[in-house]
């Protein structure tokens, strides 16, 4: 054998290795590809599940379930293109310590957020500050480590926004909160959609280094 032919038969393993190599990439790549592109449709897919934790002017007194925050907020994200599923979860008269003994119960697998808005019927019954707070921080834990985003609404709202018993909310009131709780929740969405690595362009090439 020449020196070439010897030297041709000591590569052919190695041409052999790349070739193999060159194909399980050919197979890989696009599974993997297909795979990241699978979970980002699914993330941008799948409805986002709220539950709204409150006691009266969760519920929607005066103005009923369809004038409260939890719907006018469904209504916002739909608005924006988003399958958003606010589910009304407040009852009337609660303490955060009733809210605290249903939260497991009220608020299913699969939710993804949840705005609890504690209300003022602690300071009504005369529940202790220092209890309140601790209610509130245990319904966060628990929420918390089941993965679930919290989002607590404990804000003073103008009199302006409240009905004659300075208590329960307008439309204009509801509308204020709902308002104000939207661009919390694209907060969060956004976190959610950078989880996910991007897809990148495959008519642009990637940037050299």
């Amino acid at each position: 054998m020449t020196s070439d032919e010897i030297e041709g038969e000591k590569l052919r393993p190695v041409h052999a290795l790349q070739t193999a190599i060159a194909r399980w990439l050919a197979r890989a790549v696009p599974v993997a590809v297909a795979a990241l592109m699978c979970a980002s449709a699914a993330l941008n897919a799948a409805p986002l599940r709220i539950v709204a934790i409150g006691a009266s002017n969760t519920h929607g007194f005066y103005v009923g379930n369809e004038g409260a925050y939890p719907a006018q907020l469904q209504a916002l994200l739909r608005a924006k293109g988003i399958d958003a599923q606010v589910t009304n979860a407040g009852v009337p008269l609660e303490t955060t310590g009733m809210m605290l003994r249903r939260i497991d119960k009220d608020v299913p697998e699969g939710t993804d957020i949840v705005i609890l808005e504690p209300g003022g019927n602690d300071r009504r019954f005369l529940v202790p500050p220092q209890w309140r707070a601790a209610n509130i921080a245990e319904m966060e834990r628990r929420l918390r480590a089941r993965s679930i985003n919290v989002i607590v609404y404990d804000e003073w709202i103008p009199l302006r926004y409240r009905t004659l018993d300075f208590i329960h909310l307008t439309h204009e009131g509801h509308a204020m909160i709902a308002a104000a709780l939207l661009p919390r929740v694209m907060e969060i969405l956004d976190r959610r959609r950078s989880e996910v690595p991007p897809r990148r362009n495959a008519s642009r090439p990637a940037p050299t280094r």
